[in-house]
């Protein structure tokens, strides 16, 4: 109960505070077309808030998503309001900071903030712009140091460390979301930020049963939006995780930022964009859609002056598995590394089903010894030798004995699909990876 007056009295606060002290510029709604309400009179940037006055009486929060001659262009965060011509739209100066700090972990929220998990209201006092703040370039270390993730084809073989971003690209049902829930419940990190963007709602609760309990319950903190809310909250969902993460950096710490899925982020922009009249390009994306793919990314990294790290897993949906979807080609060009996902292995029940032959970590080089870049490089040769010989394998026209590197291939298949393999509830962590990698294949 007290808490609950804590939070009604911040609230309060919140708005007395929001006031500006001289006169406010008040907009009116004149159209409402398309999923985007036109409105006079308000003289605001992009992204600024403002709340619309229902027939209902109630106050329908909206976004300016651009302009029309003089008149904003906003997207409404509910669908499903009663609006009429002439209504009152008042600016919200709160709407783009985020409420962040320690009161968060455990708890999960929605893309405005609200708990979603019945537990009372959340009491925190700091914020944080939702579209982060920008820093000097130079401010971004590199990546120098080993992150453990649990997953020993990804700590053997596609290394990762503390402020690398990653792309783990996927068609549907290949075992992606199985392996994320691999990473979040092994991974080494002090706070883990998890964004579920534009998911089915039996995903939602699925993930909450089943990723969100034991002893990392305390320290994630999870931004969930179905599928069948509105655009702009979803991009809201994926930008509050990220907010969030670049806060508890902020305060020194380790975090791990995942935003499942950028696809679907990249889908809600694609919506607006072509809403406001943007000239769709490949694939029906306008190019709104892919320019939010680096200004999402480039958020994470290292801070050389806290000394904190965001370490971000990306999923990418490759619808049809094609690879070369733009948000796949996009968010493959900016990240530090990509996980691929394969299909034909997932088939064959090998899981996690990652193509190593195809996935990369940028920064493996850069942080591992000579003797486990050796082993590493030896396991792509015998690997590679026998995926770019599989049709001549499968077809029987290969004579055994007429190259030695396809002999060592199909001789040690069988190992190298035993080291890819992984149980979900196998924990095996980064020095027990390197030292089977180095006992099976270094040189």
């Amino acid at each position: 109960m007290i808490a609950a007056q804590e939070e009604a009295v911040r609230q309060f606060t919140d708005k007395i505070a929001a006031l500006e002290a001289g006169p406010r510029r008040v907009g009116r709604l004149v159209a409402h077309e398309g999923g985007m309400l036109e409105v006079t009179g308000f003289d605001y940037p992009i992204g600024y808030g403002g709340s619309v006055r229902a027939a209902d009486g109630r106050r329908i929060r909206a976004e300016i998503a651009g302009f029309r001659g003089s008149r904003a262009m906003m997207v409404p965060l509910e669908s499903d309001a009663a609006l009429r011509s002439g209504a009152r739209v008042e600016p919200d100066a709160q709407a783009n900071m985020a409420v962040v700090g320690d009161a968060l972990l455990g708890r999960i929220i929605g893309p405005m903030g609200e708990p979603l998990d019945g537990m009372g209201p959340i009491i925190a006092h700091d914020r944080w712009p939702l579209a982060g703040k920008r820093e000097n370039v130079l401010n971004r270390g590199r990546v120098t140091k080993t992150i453990d993730l649990g997953v020993r084809a990804i700590n053997a073989l596609l290394t990762a460390g503390h402020g690398q971003r990653i792309a783990v690209a996927a068609g549907s049902g290949v075992g992606k979301s199985v392996l994320i829930g691999q990473i979040i419940g092994f991974a080494e990190a002090d706070v883990i930020v998890v964004g579920l963007i534009g998911e089915r709602g039996r995903e939602v609760s699925d993930f909450v049963e089943t990723k969100m309990s034991g002893p990392m319950k305390s320290r994630t903190v999870t931004v969930a939006v179905p599928a069948d809310h509105s655009p702009i909250l979803r991009l809201r969902a994926a930008f509050r995780a990220t907010a969030i993460a670049e806060y508890f950096r902020k305060q020194g710490k380790k975090v791990l930022l995942i935003i499942d899925s950028l696809t679907r982020v990249a889908h809600a922009q694609r919506e607006i964009g072509l809403a406001l009249g943007e000239p769709p390009t490949m694939k029906g994306y306008p190019p709104s859609a892919l320019a939010l793919i680096p200004k999402l990314v480039e958020r994470a990294g290292n801070d050389k002056e806290s000394g904190g790290s965001i370490t971000a897993l990306y999923t990418v949906l490759a619808d049809g598995d094609d690879l070369d979807d733009p948000v796949v080609d996009g968010a493959r060009a900016i990240v530090d590394g990509h996980i691929i996902l394969s299909r034909s292995m997932a088939e064959q029940g090998i899981f996690p089903a990652i193509d190593i032959g195809k996935s990369l970590s940028r920064v493996a080089t850069d942080i591992i010894s000579d003797e486990h870049r050796r082993a590493m490089a030896n396991f792509r040769r015998i690997w590679s030798a026998y995926e770019e010989n599989r049709d001549l394998l499968l077809m029987g026209a290969y004579r055994e004995g007429s190259d030695a590197n396809i002999d060592e291939a199909v001789a040690r298949r069988p190992d190298l699909l035993a080291f890819i393999r992984q149980g979900p509830h196998d924990r095996i962590d980064l020095d027990e990876s390197v030292a089977e990698l180095l006992q099976s294949f270094g040189a």
